[in-house]
């Protein structure tokens, strides 16, 4: 089935993964971590902990390095029964602080489609995580002139959407999303009733994974890179 979007006003982006590289230096983050730990316990039950401790610090923290870093700390001192050094402490700081300090690496095609896009339509940038870190991000990828508005959300549930929609004074059918997530891209759009388009990373948060049915599938699209929007939105 092939989607229209003759009726699309705005368009927003996803910013992590889909706009630039994020979700892998989160793995490598947790390889160091794992190593860092080693003498307690196997790389993988250090990586089943920590993503545990991560969703059930999610309320407190929200989404983004700080709360993983909170995280790790938290879970290095319960994995050692509290025996861990200053130096492992010390250590898992740095970790974070090099994730916030990485470069912004721009995926495939990124400035190109948004410099045509940005002629005909409004297009905003629609993410999780932590307020300063994005803001950070966007200024060091040199596209923040490319986008109308920045909303930095605390989830990206369909109250959430919809409330932004209303700011933007717009309707559903208005709308266009793109995102590397199903769970918070797509198909909240899609149950507003919005429109969205699946760009999928290599590497996917585990608490971002969702298993959707061929018929929700129908729903949406997916294209490989954001390239292939070009000629979708034609």
């Amino acid at each position: 089935m092939r989607k229209e979007y003759k009726n699309i006003k705005v368009i927003g982006f996803d910013a992590d993964d889909t706009l630039w590289v994020n979700e892998t230096y989160f793995r490598d983050a947790e390889k160091e971590f794992a190593m860092l730990l080693s003498q307690y316990e196997t790389p993988n039950k250090i990586d089943q902990e920590l993503f545990k401790m991560e969703i059930k610090n999610l309320p407190t923290y929200g989404y983004g390095v700080k709360g993983f870093i909170l995280s790790m700390v938290e879970m290095a001192l319960e994995l050692s029964n509290y025996n861990v050094s200053n130096a492992a402490i010390e250590k898992i700081i740095v970790i974070g602080k090099e994730m916030i300090n990485k470069p912004v690496e721009l995926l495939e095609g990124v400035e190109e489609v948004l410099e045509v896009l940005s002629q005909k339509y409004r297009l905003i940038v629609a993410t999780k995580g932590d307020l300063l870190d994005q803001e950070r991000k966007l200024e060091k990828s040199g596209l923040l002139s490319y986008f109308h508005h920045i909303e930095v959300l605390s989830d990206k549930k369909e109250a959430n959407y919809s409330k932004l929609l209303n700011h933007l004074d717009i309707d559903p059918s208005e709308f266009l999303m793109i995102g590397n997530s199903l769970k918070s891209d797509i198909l909240p759009l899609i149950n507003i009733e919005a429109n969205a388009i699946h760009i999928p990373f290599h590497t996917t948060w585990a608490h971002e994974e969702i298993k959707v049915s061929e018929k929700e599938n129908e729903s949406y699209k997916t294209i490989g890179s954001l390239l292939e929007l070009l000629p979708l939105l034609d």
